[in-house]
Formats: C-alpha cells, structure tokens, sequence
C-alpha cells in the first residue's frame, strides 16, 4: 500500500517547474518586478509576476518586561501601524548586522544580546527575498536615532503581554510582526 509520503523526492520532483526567461518590467527603489516564463512538470506553461528585493530584518527589542516599538505611517494602507523595528538590509550586510543597524538607527539602543529566532518568505507568490527575525535583549540606550532621510517614527515600549493581545486590531496589522510574535512565543514558552 502506498501513501503520499512514499518517494516524497520522486512526488516533489513532479511539482518543480523550470523557469526559462526573465525579463525585468520595472525597477523601483525598493523592489525589482519581473515576467518569468516558467514550465511544469505537466508540460504546463506560463507567465509569472515575481518581485526582487533585499531582504528585510524585523527586531523583537526586549526591555524590563516590554517590546520597544514604532509607529510609523506605511504609504499602500494610508495608516499609521504599530510594529517591530526593521528594515531593508544593505548591499552584503549579513542579516545580523542589518538587525544591530536597524534597530539602533530606529529606536537608539544597542544591543547586548541578539538571537536569530528564524527565516521566513515574505510571500513566496511573489517575492524572492527573506526575512530575518531577530530577538534583542540586554539593550543599552543611547537616546540618539539615526533615521534615513524619508523615515518619520516615533519609538516607545509597550508591556509586552498587551502586544501580544493587541496584535490583530487596528494599528496592529502588519503581518510579518505576527510572524515574528509567533517566534517569540515559541522561543519563550515552548521550549
């Protein structure tokens, strides 16, 4: 008797398509968009959007039982949002780095202590970039931000259990935060 995990390489293999062009559309500040041409397995072909970018780092700054937070407006909602500090990172800057730049150009602390929680895929439908999920502890204020010339935000702390609670409700709705509160609760309470 077979079952759907036998020859999971053989059954995965019949899943994978080859992308046989690529053509740039357009070229923005923040991501590049492509056309691919891709066929399956099957012999199905087609035409696929993808977007290019860095990849981006979130910080989960931790401080005497808060998260250290910033709001700032975010231009596709038309809002402001409450959020984790983050960022794109730079040209060959290795995702901890961008995490310790971020989050002192962002809030002003440094960090004493910075533990890499995990790596998602933003949408893996159309983007090929990452995000790096960092946790920030033992933080060391230095009152000072040092934000790029278009970053308007302010930073404050929050107890740490009314995030949590709140994430889901109005300015609470970005959802790689959500991504990276999961990896909190499982770094804390489910090891």
């Amino acid at each position: 008797m077979n079952t759907m995990n036998d020859n999971k390489e053989t059954n995965d293999e019949k899943l994978k398509w080859k992308k046989t062009s690529e053509e740039l559309l357009l070229k923005t500040p923040v991501c590049g968009i492509y056309t691919q041409h891709e066929v399956s397995p099957l012999g199905i072909e087609g035409d696929y959007i993808t977007m290019k970018a860095r990849d981006w780092i979130m910080v989960i700054p931790e401080i005497d039982g808060n998260f250290v937070l910033v709001k700032q407006w975010r231009h596709s909602e038309q809002r402001l949002t409450i959020e984790f500090p983050g960022g794109v990172s730079n040209a060959g800057e290795k995702p901890e780095q961008a995490a310790l730049r971020e989050l002192e150009e962002e809030t002003g602390f440094k960090v004493g202590k910075l533990t890499k929680l995990g790596t998602i895929s933003p949408n893996p439908a159309l983007f090929e970039n990452h995000v790096h999920i960092f946790l920030a502890e033992d933080l060391v204020p230095t009152n000072v931000q040092h934000l790029d010339d278009d970053e308007v935000l302010s930073c404050f702390q929050l107890p740490i259990q009314e995030v949590i609670d709140s994430y889901g409700n109005s300015e609470y709705t970005h959802a790689l935060m959500g991504c990276a509160l999961a990896f909190y609760l499982r770094k804390r309470y489910c090891k």
